[in-house]
């Protein structure tokens, strides 16, 4: 009884037909003997975030010992409230090319740009304008031209004709003010990747624009946005009730993703054992195979959420988890405020 109540209150369980266990039961006077009155001296005793990735724009970690809810609110403010700079308007002196100003404008916006968002502070919406601590400046001038020197029997366009596609790199930053000291020559703000393509032009086609970066959130529009994914799942864990051997050890290894079951030889015969269940997408494919349904149980674990955070590149991942917690923080403060704030009637 002790087994199934542990499983009740810890594990969601995988079946054929659908998932059991799926809801958080470890409430207050739910179970007869457990304690689940929530206390902050157990929680510090089980809460930990282990990394267990961390590179270039890809931060993957573990957080245990915690709630969905909780879970969930860092993954809404690492998508949706965590301020970065972006391109905000467009001023189009001269755009010959075929893509319309609105559509360029468009384009231009979601283009992510590498500067640190903390440095500055949010544009009033009555400033048309902007000044250095608001805004940021870039121009992108291209013009193209054929090329004198390309050979007269050629049909390719990169041979044809000069600045005939416009990256980011065209991309030049006009400081403002101070920004010019703000900014060392080594880290100036620039667009995050050189090699976005923004259009094509052919000879004598022309765009110059200048574009106003402002610092916004990703609830306001996508562009602000500071990661390309932030998701989190739960650890599964994968149970071999009984051992598996010869033919059926490699069916059911296909069973899974590649690394979770591995296939040794023991005695001179194939045995499966679970090398890593982490590595599983839980397809439950295996519950397609009668002879093998009834040798695996498939759970995941309840309070243990595999994070994974990719960056946009505007900032590393570690600092956007420090970002997200700083601003779940603040929302707590807030909370805490208002229930000390003196009623009105």
């Amino acid at each position: 009884m002790a087994e199934r109540v542990r499983e009740l209150r810890d594990r969601v369980i995988l079946g054929e037909y659908g998932l059991r266990n799926v809801h958080t039961t470890d409430f207050p006077g739910n179970y007869p003997g457990y304690d689940d009155t929530w206390d902050q001296k157990k929680f510090e005793q089980n809460f930990r975030v282990d990394i267990i990735k961390m590179e270039d724009d890809v931060l993957e970690f573990d957080m245990i010992g915690i709630d969905a809810a909780l879970a969930n609110a860092f993954r809404r403010i690492l998508l949706a409230e965590i301020p970065t700079m972006a391109v905000e308007k467009v001023f189009v002196y001269n755009n010959t090319s075929i893509i319309q100003d609105e559509i360029l404008a468009h384009r231009l916006g979601l283009i992510p740009i590498r500067t640190d968002p903390r440095l500055f502070e949010y544009r009033s919406a009555e400033d048309a304008e902007g000044t250095e601590i608001d805004t940021l400046q870039f121009e992108l001038k291209v013009k193209c031209t054929r090329n004198p020197q390309a050979s007269k029997d050629s049909s390719d366009p990169n041979e044809l004709y000069l600045n005939h596609k416009v990256y980011t790199s065209h991309m030049k930053w006009v400081p403002q003010g101070n920004q010019a000291d703000l900014f060392p020559e080594a880290d100036t703000p620039r667009p995050v990747h050189d090699d976005i393509l923004i259009a094509q032009l052919r000879p004598g086609q022309e765009i110059h624009v200048l574009m106003h970066c402002v610092k916004g959130v990703g609830k306001d529009h996508a562009k602000f946005s500071p990661v390309a994914t932030a998701s989190y799942r739960l650890l599964p864990e994968i149970t071999l009730l009984a051992p598996v051997e010869g033919e059926l050890a490699d069916v059911l290894q296909r069973c899974f993703s590649p690394g979770v079951i591995a296939v040794d030889f023991v005695n001179g015969k194939k045995v499966a054992h679970v090398a890593s269940s982490r590595l599983d997408t839980c397809s439950r494919e295996i519950f397609r195979h009668e002879e093998l349904k009834d040798l695996v149980q498939m759970k995941r674990v309840r309070d243990h959420y595999i994070f994974s955070i990719e960056s946009t590149g505007i900032l590393p991942p570690d600092t956007l988890l420090t970002e997200a917690i700083k601003v779940l923080m603040g929302k707590c403060r807030r909370f805490l405020d208002e229930l000390d704030a003196p009623q009105m009637d």
